[in-house]
């Protein structure tokens, strides 16, 4: 059983570190208007200035993420996520950009439902159905 928990543990790290990682690259390159990250986002039609709001809630999701306790800022970052990356996934492929353009997105879904899936009890939100009345 210990094995198990050891198990869950590093893939819960794993996937974490790389969605932190992913985030935190994505979160700078929109800080800084990285000229891809421009084009791009013109390329969808967004206003260039999204890129501040989108990049600053990535920083502040990373850092919520990797914080010890606050479990339901942690929740509130993992749908965040969840909201920017497939709202990327869908906005690319409603711009017709194909299947091809939207694996780099994909792969951050995938890895924010097994991070969030993977997670140890103390980075949980209890039961709130047993709080007293």
């Amino acid at each position: 059983m210990q094995s198990n928990v050891k198990g869950r543990n590093i893939a819960y790290w794993t996937t974490t570190g790389l969605l932190a990682a992913g985030m935190l690259s994505g979160g700078i390159a929109q800080l800084m208007r990285a000229p891809w990250n421009t084009q791009g986002i013109i390329h969808l039609g967004y206003p260039v200035y999204v890129m501040t709001i989108l990049g600053t809630w990535k920083l502040l999701g990373v850092t919520a993420l990797l914080m010890p306790r606050m479990t339901l800022v942690k929740e509130w970052a993992y749908a965040g996520f969840f909201f920017l990356m497939t709202g990327a996934v869908i906005s690319h492929l409603v711009s017709g950009d194909g299947l091809t353009a939207v694996t780099a997105q994909s792969i951050f879904v995938v890895l924010i439902v097994l991070s969030w899936y993977l997670r140890p009890a103390n980075r949980r939100i209890t039961a709130l159905t047993n709080m007293p009345e």
